[in-house]
C-alpha cells in the first residue's frame, strides 16, 4: 500500500498556527506495516505560509462547490485564498500520481484534508458534514481515504 499522509499528523509543524497534529498511533500504524508513505501539506504547497490565519469553506457550500468555482475558501481575516488551496490539492494529486498513491490519511476538519467533517464558515468552532477540497479531489481520482478511526481500527 502506497500512503500519503497529512504531514501535521507526522509531527511536521504544518498546521494554519505553526503547531502539529502528531499522532503517534499513524506513526506506529505505517512503521509497523512498513507502507511506503509520502507526508504533504497541500495548504503549505499550494504557497500559504506557516504559520497563517486559519480559513473555512464558505458557510452553506461544499468542497464540491468550491471546485466547480461556486464558493470561495475565506480565511478569518476575510482574503480569499481559494486558489491557493486548490492549487495546493491539485499539487499533491499530481504526487499522488506520480508515485501510485493509493490510499490517503488525513487530518480531519480541515478545509483542505477534512474527511466526512469541516468547520461550517463561521469560525466559530461549529462541525458539519462534508469534506476537505483535498479529499474531494483524491476521492473523485479513486484515491482511497482513511480516517483516524479506521486506520486505528486496523492497528
Amino acid at each position: 500500500m502506497r500512503i500519503l499522509v497529512s504531514a501535521c499528523l507526522l509531527g511536521m509543524n504544518t498546521k494554519y498556527n505553526g503547531g502539529n497534529n502528531r499522532d503517534n498511533r499513524v506513526v506506529s500504524f505505517l512503521l509497523k506495516n512498513n507502507y511506503f508513505f509520502i507526508p504533504l501539506c497541500a495548504e503549505q504547497l499550494g504557497g500559504l505560509p506557516t504559520p497563517r490565519s486559519p480559513a473555512e469553506i464558505e458557510k452553506g457550500f461544499t468542497s464540491k462547490d468550491v471546485l466547480e468555482g461556486k464558493a470561495k475558501i475565506k480565511n478569518k481575516d476575510g482574503e480569499d485564498v481559494t486558489n491557493l488551496f486548490i492549487n495546493g490539492a491539485k499539487s499533491v494529486l499530481s504526487i499522488c500520481k506520480e508515485f501510485g498513491i493509493t490510499h490517503a490519511i488525513l487530518q480531519d476538519r480541515s478545509p483542505s484534508c477534512g474527511y466526512t467533517k469541516i468547520y461550517d464558515g463561521t469560525f466559530e468552532n461549529n462541525l458539519i458534514l462534508g469534506n476537505g477540497i483535498l479529499t474531494e479531489l483524491l476521492k473523485k481520482n479513486n484515491i482511497q481515504v482513511l480516517d483516524l478511526e479506521s486506520i486505528l481500527s486496523l492497528y
